[in-house]
């Protein structure tokens, strides 16, 4: 079926950690099992990385929809001084 992803844009600065809700990124394929949807990193932060909050420091590059309903997916700014806006993709 076609995918709906919907995203709103999060700003972090130095040293910075968002955890993505459904509030950030949602996904729908039309199926009755959502919690399913795979989320694939393939451009990841510059300045930073995704990471699962059971294993800080250490970089994922997928997650799922039912990680993110739980709160469990964390964007996480390096330190950088100066660094520029960026997007996770």
């Amino acid at each position: 079926g076609d995918i709906v992803l919907l995203a709103k844009p999060v700003t972090l600065t130095e040293g910075d950690r968002v955890t993505l809700t459904t509030d950030v990124p949602v996904a729908t394929d039309g199926t009755s099992k959502p919690e399913k949807l795979l989320y694939a990193v393939s451009l990841p932060p510059v300045h930073g990385q995704t990471e699962h909050i059971n294993y800080p420091g250490v970089p994922i590059s997928s997650y799922r929809q039912l990680d993110v309903v739980a709160q469990k997916v964390s964007d996480v700014h390096d330190n950088s001084h100066g660094a520029r806006k960026e997007s996770l993709r």
